[in-house]
This record gives C-alpha cells, structure tokens and sequence, in this order.
C-alpha cells in the first residue's frame, strides 16, 4: 500500500532563523551577536518563544514581534513577512534548506512514497514567487498552504486537506513537525507523527523515514 511523507516546512525542511542569525547579521549589515532570540535553542533567554509554546500568543504573533523587533535594528519598518525573510536569506532560499530535508524527500520519492507538505504559512512567509527557486518542491504530490485555505493546523480540517488530496487514510500518513501542538492535532487526525527537534534534524529525518518503512512492512 502506497505511503506518503507530510512534512512541514518552515523547521522541517528550511532551517530555522534562529539558526541562521550569522547570515541574517550579514544580509543586514549587522554586527556578529546582535541577534541574540534563540526560540527551541535558548528557550529559556527567550520570553516571547516560551509564552508561544505556552499558548499565550500564536507563532504568527511571535514571528511579527521578531520581525518589528528587527526592522528597527535596520531603520525599516516591515509589515509583510516576506519583506522580513526576504532581508533576512537574501534571494537563495536554497542556501538554507536542510540538507537531511533533500536526502529524505529524496528516498521517499525513489521509494514510491507520496510526498506532501502541510504548512501554516508557506507563502505568507516566503512569497509566492519563492517557490520556483526550489526545484525540489517539483517532487511533491500535494503542497496545502494556510496562507490560501485559512485553516491552520491543528485545526483536523487541516490534516484532512491531506488525506483528501492524496486520497490516503490517516494511517497511512507519517507526519512532521516541529512544533508540538501541530503533532497532537496529527495524532488526533489519526497519522503516524515525529516531533521534529529542530536541533537534532538527522535523528528526526530517521526516524520518519523507519516509520514510513515499518508501515509498509505492516500493511
């Protein structure tokens, strides 16, 4: 029975900002260690990530702050987050794309597994011209994009975008995420799930890719 990997994007396939500070500190001109929010890195330096996780503001919420928080830094005043990542990776999303993120989609696809990206704000982040810079994104069987449906995970309406345009159940489904509400809403949903660790990405890539095998094996 045919299997499909459902990935996240910001996290799971693209690294995070915070690990990018040094090129970010580059691309605007900014002296090394200006940027000090660390999120899942320092989560105890960084009040903002820690109330996100708490569920006292959304994760569109903390990336605005951080996004007025920088533009001052520069003398900008941002109001779209393209504008934000956009200054801050330069014009080669590439650049930042997990390499263990390519080796995955990769022997999933040589596998005959479906692939699918679930993600709450694709576009709204990136762009929408974004995406033709990352060839990779040609594999994919199905990209479902908050910025268009409005409908965020964990809402299940969401994960059923998913199963409805691969025509797969739930089970049949290895879901990833780096953000833990996400994963409850996709062990909800009835998916097989990883909780991606942002800072261990190879462990977590691993650990997807058994699970998509020893479904197969079960089914």
């Amino acid at each position: 029975m045919t299997k499909a990997l459902v990935l996240d994007f910001g996290g799971v396939i693209s690294k995070t900002l915070f690990e990018t500070h040094d090129l970010s500190e580059d691309a605007l001109g900014l002296p090394s260690g200006t940027l000090t929010w660390r999120g899942p890195f320092d989560p105890s330096s960084d009040d903002a990530w820690r109330a996100m996780q708490n569920g006292e503001m959304s994760e569109r919420d903390y990336w605005a702050l951080r996004m007025r928080e920088t533009g001052k830094l520069v003398g900008e005043e941002w109001t779209e987050f393209p504008q934000f990542v956009g200054r801050l990776r330069g014009a080669d999303p590439a650049a930042v794309i997990r390499p263990e993120a390519l080796a995955a989609i990769s022997q999933a696809k040589n596998a005959g597994k479906k692939l699918a990206i679930l993600s709450n704000e694709l576009d709204l982040f990136y762009g929408a011209d974004f995406r033709k810079k990352l060839p990779f994104l040609a594999d994919f069987d199905l990209i479902v994009d908050a910025t268009y449906t409005q409908i965020l995970k964990p809402d299940p309406r969401a994960y059923g975008f998913i199963t409805d345009g691969l025509t797969l159940t739930a089970a049949d489904c290895v879901f990833v995420d780096d953000q833990k509400k996400n994963i409850r809403g996709g062990d909800a949903a009835g998916m097989q799930t990883v909780h991606f660790d942002v800072t261990q990405p190879a462990d977590s890539y691993a650990r997807a890719l058994e699970l998509l095998t020893s479904s197969e094996a079960k089914s």
